[in-house]
């Protein structure tokens, strides 16, 4: 690398979002941009003195305990042609890191450490909003719990049915609070596993070969065990609207909670945004050369419209189509599945037409005998 390209790379280096540094093979720091000043700090001054030494000493401080040393990380790098992944925990943060090996021309050998600069946005943002609904629902339900101890104490001089249409109402307003919370709690939950870089390692522990014929029978029998929309919309089975076509031989690599969390918030959105009584139908088949399985799952609803597509799988967006909106939720559970389908090594992706329904496909690796050896190389 010549002092040219160095001057000429540097301004594409400052573009980069993500903290970027480059080592030569003597070991010296060659080019940082300003996203690692920026998350570095006064640490850079030991990586501009020191070099490498300066770096391993840096990441060990804050290094987990699978990677003891940056040499180990390095040297891993060195022997293969992909980006080695890691990650360290710095002042509470855990921050995903990547080391490459980048041959030059004559031999020369360059080492590349990427820092992805921490995103607490989302975090933020869905625990503000988790606050509100907790203070929110506090609050309510002293007040619906006050006033059924009072319609109580007053029982003697009131017609007992309409004590128990009252009670009735205060306790389904509870209930549509504690639903509200354990279903933000929920995606609280998945959302720091995604944020903390937990998501793919949650999802190899759990890989196993899903027959979906089976497993589908099951999720369609358990439909209505938890409350699947907000209680406030919907209290009748849907069981009756999801029709599912399964061949008996199909069977995917995956895992069978993450899979469960994606088809149910699929399902849900299909439910809240369609008419009541409208078919839903959930068809799987295999993919080209069968090595993957496609789940799609339709309905007849209000459809999408191609103006906001590209909002589909961003955090704490909704639709704002008058369906739609009106509906109660967060904005969050499409960003959720897109992530842990993508951490199963799959895909999902949408087609819609305003007015018309909505297809949400999902692409899954089919189970061969070799997929768990498979799966845990590709997670190294």
């Amino acid at each position: 690398m010549t002092a040219e390209r160095t001057l000429d790379n540097q301004a594409l280096l400052d573009g980069l979002g993500q903290s970027t540094l480059v080592f030569d093979s003597a070991d010296r720091l060659i080019m940082i941009n300003q996203a690692a000043r920026t998350l570095l700090g006064q640490d850079v001054r030991a990586f501009q003195v020191s070099g490498w030494m300066g770096a391993n000493g840096f990441f060990e401080r804050y290094l987990d305990g699978e990677n003891q040393s940056l040499d180990e990380i390095r040297a891993r790098a060195l022997a293969s042609d992909r980006p080695i992944r890691f990650q360290i925990q710095r002042n509470g943060e855990v921050i995903p890191c990547w080391a490459s090996a980048v041959h030059r021309d004559g031999g020369e050998i360059y080492t590349l450490l990427t820092l992805e600069v921490p995103d607490w946005q989302a975090i933020n943002t869905v625990m503000q909003r988790y606050l509100d609904e907790v203070d929110d629902a506090i609050g309510a339900t002293i007040g619906h719990a006050t006033l059924i101890e009072q319609n109580l104490r007053n029982a003697d001089n009131t017609d007992v049915a309409k004590i128990e249409r009252r009670v009735g109402g205060f306790t389904r307003l509870i209930n549509v609070h504690m639903v509200r919370i354990q279903r933000l709690t929920a995606m609280i939950t998945r959302l720091n596993a995604i944020r903390a870089g937990e998501i793919r390692d949650l999802v190899t522990i759990d890989r196993r070969k899903i027959v979906l014929a089976d497993f589908l029978e099951d999720f369609v029998e358990t439909i209505d065990d938890m409350p699947l929309v907000d209680p406030d919309t919907e209290t009748d089975s849907f069981r009756p609207r999801l029709k599912v076509i399964a061949p008996a031989h199909l069977a995917v690599s995956a895992s069978p909670r993450y899979l469960t969390h994606v088809l149910r918030d699929i399902l849900r959105n299909a439910i809240m945004y369609s008419m009541r009584g409208t078919p839903i139908t959930m068809a799987v088949f295999a993919g080209s050369r069968e090595s993957t399985v496609q789940f799609d799952l339709t309905d007849e609803g209000y459809g999408i419209r191609a103006s906001e597509f590209e909002r589909v799988f961003a955090p704490f967006e909704r639709s704002h189509q008058p369906q739609i909106i009106s509906e109660f939720g967060y904005g969050l559970s499409l960003h959720l599945c897109k992530h842990e389908i993508e951490a199963m090594d799959g895909l999902i992706w949408f087609e819609s037409q305003e007015g018309s329904g909505t297809t949400f496909s999902l692409r899954l690796p089919a189970w061969r005998s070799e997929s768990s050896s498979a799966s845990s190389s590709s997670a190294t």
